[in-house]
């Protein structure tokens, strides 16, 4: 029996997120990219960068995936288990490696590079073992590292990027709706968050009947639970006067919107209520803050400011907000545009990203729980555009 180390294995139709014009101007920007810095070839491993460059969102299970891009070609490499489907997916040509022998994965991908090239490679995903083989396999004259470059283009979104998160931020409010709707004493979280993930997959096969339904889900914590934003669902019966926190999270071809809000069960307490008052007022400051021209840093500052003038700076959790795009709690995010201290990246029109400032008060305290409000925004020529819909706040999230 033959037993090839490499294949193409093509049936079925192409279908893509974006258009074949959108996926040229991403590679041409990666293009500029390599031209400027002397790169022959990239070889990018992440599920971000292979997404954003070419559609297709891999699932590793074990298995190395990547995209290599060159002057002229844009070739995609997976593994036979995933037969023709990466290349329906993907923008370009593919390549199915086999498990016949180790490391067929590198020898498929050198038939593209050759060797003795320059390569441009993401050392923020690969491990030391994949680089120890893209050594051996590649021989490169040198490597140099594209993920920072690849990050601060995926930053700036085209307009078929924002009317993608813009009805992702969509169906991020009709989770939010059914989850309020599905508050109820007794209930369990699980319950509740299944309401919410299941109207979110309703609506997005609505929106968008093409795509690949995977990844949507819902962390809904209710009391003590609430004290880390990203806390796992539980069991947890809903009590009167709990503190609550809605996340929903639609994942639409790769692209991760969020819908967070603070909620009660029935009633809040004045202690509560003033903590909820105070993170809400902080929220809309912030939004307040997000233009062009104003780095992340000074945002930051300035509601760290805002907080510690009240008290409760103490009880700040994370940054103030993130990027939105290709990302999500499995993969990459856009690490250089998060609302934080030690980032200085200037806002400019065409980003996309979020306020949501939480403060966690200790359980025994008064006012324990965590409390947390998040809308996302898109920045414009002269401000900002907030896209998320559902109300925050005591005047609607006291609920059950």
């Amino acid at each position: 029996m033959d037993r090839p180390e490499y294949h193409r294995f093509h049936q079925g139709e192409k279908t893509l997120p974006f258009s074949d014009a959108e996926y040229e101007a991403r590679l041409s920007g990666l293009r500029t990219t390599m031209r400027d810095q002397g790169i022959d070839a990239c070889v990018l491993t992440s599920m971000h960068c292979v997404a954003y460059y070419c559609g297709f969102l891999y699932c590793a299970f074990g298995r190395p995936y990547a995209l290599v891009v060159t002057a002229t070609d844009t070739v995609s490499f997976s593994a036979g288990i995933d037969a023709a489907q990466p290349w329906r997916r993907g923008y370009g040509d593919n390549i199915t490696y086999t498990d016949w022998q180790r490391n067929n994965y590198w020898r498929a991908i050198q038939s593209v590079t050759g060797t003795g090239r320059v390569i441009g490679y993401e050392a923020d995903h690969m491990t030391l073992a994949q680089h120890g083989l893209m050594m051996e396999f590649l021989k490169p004259s040198a490597v140099l590292d594209v993920a920072a470059a690849s990050m601060r283009q995926r930053m700036h979104k085209s307009d078929a990027e924002i009317d993608l998160i813009r009805a992702g931020a969509a169906v991020a409010d009709v989770g939010g709706y059914a989850i309020r709707d599905a508050i109820k004493m007794g209930t369990r979280e699980i319950d509740v968050a299944m309401a919410g993930r299941d109207a979110m997959e309703i609506e997005i096969a609505k929106r968008f009947p093409d795509a690949e339904f995977r990844d949507t889900w819902v962390w809904f914590q209710s009391g003590i639970n609430t004290d880390g934003a990203h806390n796992p669902v539980t069991a947890r019966k809903l009590e009167p006067g709990d503190i609550l926190s809605l996340n929903s999270f639609p994942m639409i071809n790769g692209y991760y919107t969020a819908l967070e809000r603070t909620l009660f069960v029935e009633t809040v307490d004045d202690a509560s209520l003033a903590i909820w008052n105070t993170n809400v007022a902080a929220h809309e400051y912030g939004m307040s803050l997000l233009k062009p021209g104003v780095t992340c840093a000074e945002v930051t500052a300035k509601i760290n400011t805002f907080f510690e003038d009240r008290d409760v700076l103490q009880y700040r959790t994370f940054g103030y907000g993130h990027s939105f795009g290709v990302l999500s709690h499995y993969y990459g995010r856009e690490a250089g545009l998060e609302l934080r201290e030690d980032i200085d990246t200037v806002l400019e029109p065409g980003m996309v990203i979020s306020m949501e400032p939480m403060l966690t008060i200790p359980d025994g305290q008064p006012g324990a729980g965590g409390y947390r409000e998040h809308d996302i925004l898109i920045i414009t020529e002269d401000g900002n555009e907030n896209i998320t819909g559902y109300p925050y706040g005591p005047g609607f999230n006291v609920v059950g």
